[in-house]
């Protein structure tokens, strides 16, 4: 095995940039993005009802409770409350903490799997810390960076248990459970297929042992969920423990199957949600040149994490890109790996797509892309397309004269979604943020007025925005023509789509705005009623 490679590098550089990035895109989420509705927003008001309650055991969604997601994320979002007071930042830097966490983890397993070159771990976290959907999804109020995390301490427990050290079960037990409270039962699908496939990746291990450590620590885990599942069951009630114990096992693997996508669907993905690395053939050729020459442990092992469980989503039909990110760190450090062999410096294809977007963008923001104009609220401003355009020529030119690749396609897919979001902060913001509204809302309720909800679902979007203390009434159609009636000094958030909102500014309204390609208004109970049937969902 002959790995290129600085006898003086030991990869911290690299990782230390990573987090630099991470750091600089976090603080561009921030200001670019409001909680974007419908799943930020629902999310952190969840987490805010079991603020207001007191009550850290069962999460609720306006005013009742709420099964879909188990209360880790909840959790810390509280623990920043506690010490920072209640505030919208604090939950949008869970993730990126948490990817923070995952890259110093993803460096140490490179290190691990590959002892004597510890500079892959460096080059692993570059690779994984600018992939365009981790640094999404690092930057957002969502479970799945967090989970990736507990995947990546698992794996470190896998590793430990291989080498025999019997630490490895607990740690994977730990990783099993935390996950269980993150996301459910999905951590097993993530963690479990690479335990089954070690008598390839490490020859020589004892079947009956091994096995018998890994039911130890499934189970070790599922006493740790069990912690919190038992007590919130009982106090939650049937509806609620029903919706636990058997809606986030077997109810989730059923439903998985109710919302059908082919089982291709991931792959078109692929190219965007691993931009730059997917769409660069000097990756590809690397990884051909390394599988000739033959596969080391290392790659075995990141093709058994990766691979089984890259399968097993695609032939679930329920499918989401996120679905897909505990998965991104197998493939950062496989990357790593088939680079050390076989390095390119050319990075000319990842450029030209990148140069691509950036003319896209300068379109955009000149109103010549009908899509886009007829879409947005405001027009994007140029000047980040025509710095997107500047950076990919920078990178070509640098690739061409032997800047390392990893470094040089890890600042241009940083830069990328860097500079897309701040192009689309002006148009976003309009559509997407929801505060104004939420706060209308609290202020009538102050007022001592109810408040209800014309659509067929309300998902709490309002309610940690406007910091609301009283559910909404969720009604639509013939109950919500009844409410009207009995509650004439009463309020409405109303839906207008479909070309409806054109009639906007006619409303009377205490407030009213854009809203996801159409509009939202607060009206009074008269108004509400003669807007019945046409503009109310």
């Amino acid at each position: 095995m002959n790995l290129r490679q600085n006898p003086d590098s030991s990869g911290r550089g690299p990782l230390l940039l990573s987090l630099l990035l991470l750091a600089v895109l976090a603080a561009v989420g921030l200001l670019t993005r409001p909680l974007i509705p419908i799943d930020e927003t629902r999310y952190v008001s969840a987490a805010w009802e079991m603020w207001l309650r007191g009550d850290f055991l069962v999460p609720f969604k306006n005013g009742e409770p709420y099964s879909h997601k188990p209360p880790f994320m909840f959790w810390m979002f509280h623990a920043g409350w506690a010490l920072f007071g209640v505030n919208d930042w604090w939950p949008r830097l869970v993730s990126p903490l948490f990817s923070a966490g995952s890259l110093l983890l993803t460096y140490l397993l490179a290190c691990r799997l590959w002892p004597r070159h510890t500079h892959l771990g460096g080059q692993a976290a570059l690779v994984l810390g600018s992939a365009l959907l981790w640094i999404l999804f690092s930057t957002s109020a969502m479970f799945d960076v967090i989970l990736a995390f507990w995947v990546l301490l698992g794996m470190h427990g896998v590793l430990d248990a291989a080498d025999g050290k019997r630490r490895g079960f607990a740690m994977l037990g730990i990783a099993i459970g935390l996950g269980v409270l993150t996301k459910g039962p999905v951590i097993l699908l993530n963690v479990l297929p690479i335990t089954v496939l070690a008598p390839w990746w490490n020859p020589g291990l004892r079947w009956g042992r091994w096995f018998g450590g890994v039911l130890l620590a499934v189970l070790f885990g599922a006493a740790i969920a069990l912690a919190w599942a038992i007590p919130a069951g009982a106090e939650g009630g049937e509806a609620y423990r029903n919706a636990i114990f058997w809606g986030q096992t077997a109810n989730r693997m059923v439903e998985s199957f109710a919302h059908r996508r082919p089982v291709w669907w991931y792959l078109p993905l692929l190219p965007l949600a691993l931009f730059p690395w997917f769409v660069w053939p000097g990756l590809w050729k690397a990884l051909v040149h390394h599988v000739k020459s033959g596969l080391d442990r290392g790659t075995r092992f990141c093709l058994s994490w990766m691979l089984p469980v890259f399968i097993a989503f695609s032939f679930i039909s329920g499918k989401q890109p996120h679905y897909l990110v505990p998965l991104f760190p197998a493939f950062a450090l496989l990357a790593a790996r088939v680079l050390a062999d076989h390095p390119a410096s050319r990075v000319g294809l990842p450029a030209l797509l990148a140069a691509a977007l950036g003319v896209a963008l300068m379109l955009a923001a000149s109103g010549r892309i009908a899509a886009v104009y007829e879409q947005v609220a405001v027009l994007p401003p140029t000047w980040p397309g025509a710095v997107l355009l500047a950076l990919a020529l920078a990178a070509w030119v640098a690739g061409r004269r032997g800047v390392p690749p990893v470094l040089n396609l890890a600042l241009l897919g940083a830069a990328t979604l860097a500079l897309v979001q701040m192009a689309a902060m002006r148009s976003i913001d309009p559509l997407y943020n929801i505060k104004p509204m939420a706060q209308a809302i609290r202020q009538v309720q102050v007022e001592g007025f109810p408040v209800a909800n014309a659509a067929v679902s309300y998902h709490a979007q309002y309610q940690f925005l406007g910091r609301l203390e009283a559910p909404l009434v969720e009604l639509h159609g013939a109950a919500l023509v009844r409410w009207l009636a009995a509650h004439p000094e009463g309020y409405v958030v109303i839906y207008l789509k479909d070309g409806q909102q054109r009639n906007l500014d006619a409303i009377p309204a205490r407030h009213k705005q854009a809203y996801r390609g159409g509009a939202v208004a607060l009206v009074d109970a008269k108004t509400a009623a003669r807007l019945l049937p046409a503009h109310v969902e």
